[in-house]
């Protein structure tokens, strides 16, 4: 947990080796470990563990938080560098390969979502501006639809991951990705 003001440096990597220990494990669907377990493998103390991250759910949410981030920074990056469908297609493929990765960690933001998580709500709008951005601009190039918004595209997806989780499933998530893409085109008239 931070406080807002930035941490030392000695600090600063005990919380990012925490981070990457728990992003690790979560992905192996280690969730249920004792919490103390976190700090003997990542390789810091417990008192660090609980002076950064009081509960697991801290820690799943920073986890989660890191990820997103990324996932936000990287559809920004491929707004800037490619023509919009390109970009929306890059995007949502690699998310949706991304959710199959960590299916550890979907598991645990399901738990999250249970506890009615204010960050996973928070998330979830800044995931939904940077579709919606992508489909702006794919609506400003002509390319895409303007009548499909990004929580359609979100909720597509979501249900494409949930039916899609048994091992050797993924050919047929790619194809539902491309069906989803294929309703986004605009088509000309």
């Amino acid at each position: 947990m931070t406080t807002g003001k930035p941490l030392r440096a000695d600090a600063r990597r005990n919380r990012d080796a925490l981070l990457a220990k728990a992003r690790e494990l979560f992905a192996n669907g280690c969730f249920d470990l004792r919490f103390d377990d976190f700090a003997r493998l990542a390789g810091v103390g417990t008192g660090t563990l609980y002076r950064h991250f009081p509960t697991r759910e801290a820690l799943a949410e920073a986890v989660y938080r890191e990820e997103l981030e990324a996932m936000c920074a990287h559809a920004r990056e491929l707004q800037a560098t490619q023509p919009a469908m390109e970009a929306l297609t890059t995007f949502l493929r690699g998310l949706v390969n991304h959710l199959h990765t960590h299916e550890g960690l979907a598991r645990t933001l399901a738990t999250l979502m249970a506890a009615r998580s204010g960050t996973l709500a928070d998330g979830g709008r800044e995931l939904g501006r940077a579709v919606s951005d992508l489909l702006t601009a794919g609506v400003q190039q002509g390319s895409i639809r303007d009548d499909v918004g990004a929580g359609a595209v979100l909720t597509a997806l979501q249900g494409i991951c949930a039916a899609c989780e048994p091992p050797g499933s993924r050919a047929d998530a790619d194809g539902a990705v491309t069906l989803i893409l294929d309703g986004l085109r605009r088509h000309a008239v």
